[in-house]
């Protein structure tokens, strides 16, 4: 993922998310999302969760648990 993909102005992230919920395919992104301090993306990343079809998630094991 670009940095852009963060910087939710850009529309980047909304659109592709849109696509995957459009589908209905589940997916789930790993990586370390803390050094994103905004308020907007911190309640992207919470209001995704919530959804049970986009994971914003710290390890592939937990990947791997909410996808199966």
């Amino acid at each position: 993922m670009t940095p852009s993909f963060f910087d939710l102005k850009t529309g980047i992230a909304g659109e592709i998310l849109q696509k995957f919920s459009n589908y209905r395919v589940r997916l789930a992104i790993v990586g370390d999302f803390s050094k994103y301090q905004s308020k907007s993306i911190k309640d992207f990343i919470f209001e995704s969760n919530k959804t049970g079809q986009i994971h914003f998630v710290s390890s592939t094991l937990e990947a791997l648990g909410k996808l199966s």
